[in-house]
């Protein structure tokens, strides 16, 4: 049964969003048939990276917000994240693009690693302050899940898996995801949100019933004409 996940990895919720869906996961009986896969999602494909500027000040300029108001909600998410054992510190996050941080989990999902990665990221950006922009960084990040160093400065040094990124943008287009986190269970059912995990819960349940049901009942439409079986003549 297979999860794809939208994310990015400036995204607070996304983040939080991990947390709760994990959550759920543990408790659903099924959870050795589940694959999960995570793809790119872009917030702020023109945002330019810069370690110098302040994030506060940054999502005010480029929201229209006070600067009163974006600290505001920096603290709102930074709760939220604290109620599921999240360490956020907003005030220190680094503005950066997250192109080349997609680049990267791509080959990480290459080495079955793509969970380890967006964990990885997640807590460089939000909990650590680091520059997911930086390569040095990424490639620091990359050995500690088990990444060659090597391999993946060669994959950062150029424009490898950029066409994997835009794919998995162009896709969430298609299906209209407008924000992220987005969760696609089974190619039928979409879960919008940091949602609270009883709505993970029953949504794993009810898919997993369904593809049960469906693994076990023919999916062809069969025309009928002559043809032989063990039981005829022919």
């Amino acid at each position: 049964m297979k999860i794809e996940i939208w994310s990015d990895v400036m995204c607070p919720f996304c983040y939080i969003g991990k947390r709760r869906f994990e959550d759920a996961l543990q408790q659903f009986a099924h959870k050795d048939v589940v694959e999960i896969e995570w793809k790119s999602f872009q917030l702020n494909p023109g945002m330019v990276t810069d370690p110098s500027a302040n994030i506060n000040q940054y999502l005010a300029d480029a929201k229209g917000w006070t600067l009163d108001y974006a600290r505001q909600m920096n603290n709102h998410v930074t709760e939220m994240a604290a109620e599921v054992g999240l360490t956020y510190h907003m005030d220190n996050a680094v503005v950066a693009n997250s192109f080349k941080a997609h680049r990267f989990t791509h080959l990480a999902k290459k080495h079955n690693l793509g969970d380890a990665a967006e964990e990885a990221l997640f807590k460089a950006y939000f909990t650590d302050s680091k520059n997911v922009d930086d390569t040095h960084t990424l490639v620091e990040l990359g050995e500690a899940i088990g990444l060659n160093a090597e391999e993946t400065r060669q994959v950062l040094d150029t424009d490898a898996y950029a066409d994997d990124v835009k794919h998995d943008i162009a896709e969430a287009q298609y299906l209209g995801i407008q924000g992220v986190p987005f969760f696609v269970v089974n190619g039928k059912y979409g879960v919008s949100g940091a949602q609270a995990v009883p709505v993970f819960t029953q949504t794993l349940q009810t898919a997993y019933s369904e593809w049960k049901e469906e693994k076990s009942t023919p999916q062809l439409n069969v025309i009928e004409g002559p043809a032989c079986t063990p039981d005829s003549n022919c």
